[in-house]
């Protein structure tokens, strides 16, 4: 990794922040996977995730905690967390859903310091438990080597569909806190 930056400021974000979330999606998840995903694939997969009403059944109903990173009025990074909760191995489960900075961004440290976030989180909110958090990453994508620097390992890997004949291929990571 290029280096330490100086403290990101982090926030928790609101349903007020969809407008956001999907703007800064638009540019970061694109260019994540605009050489991995087919173009029909890509705009699926937008609706999919961050249609305002998707927004909204995340963060309300399904529970999906998201934060955004950097300065108020121009964040550079979303991220969110799922707690699932307690587990039959006496675990706090928790799905690390999302993580995604403006290319710009990338390679100043800012990974490590939201990922270092969602860490002091998942304890917080495991309120004592012993915590496991999992994260879907897709097989081709090369933050794969990130997750396994920040400690995750590969659990397991699968094809898991999605709708309209596509599919996420992605590796299960996890790290236990």
């Amino acid at each position: 990794m290029a280096g330490t930056s100086n403290p990101i400021p982090i926030r928790r974000a609101t349903e007020d922040d969809i407008p956001v979330i999907r703007a800064l999606a638009d540019v970061c998840f694109r260019d994540t996977y605009r050489t991995i995903l087919s173009p029909e694939q890509m705009e699926y997969m937008m609706d999919w995730m961050y249609s305002e009403e998707s927004l909204r059944r995340q963060m309300g109903r399904d529970g999906h905690v998201y934060f955004l990173a950097g300065p108020a009025d121009a964040p550079c990074a979303y991220f969110s967390v799922q707690p699932l909760g307690l587990q039959e191995d006496g675990a706090y489960l928790f799905e690390f859903q999302k993580m995604y900075l403006l290319p710009e961004c990338k390679g100043k440290g800012y990974g490590r310091q939201l990922v270092d976030h969602v860490f002091r989180f998942v304890r917080e909110a495991g309120g004592g438990w012993p915590c496991r958090i999992e994260l879907h990453v897709n097989r081709y994508n090369p933050v794969v080597s990130f997750h396994k620097h920040m400690g995750f390992t590969i659990l397991r890997e699968g094809d898991f569909p999605i709708g309209h004949g596509y599919f996420m291929n992605d590796y299960i990571m996890g790290i236990c806190l």
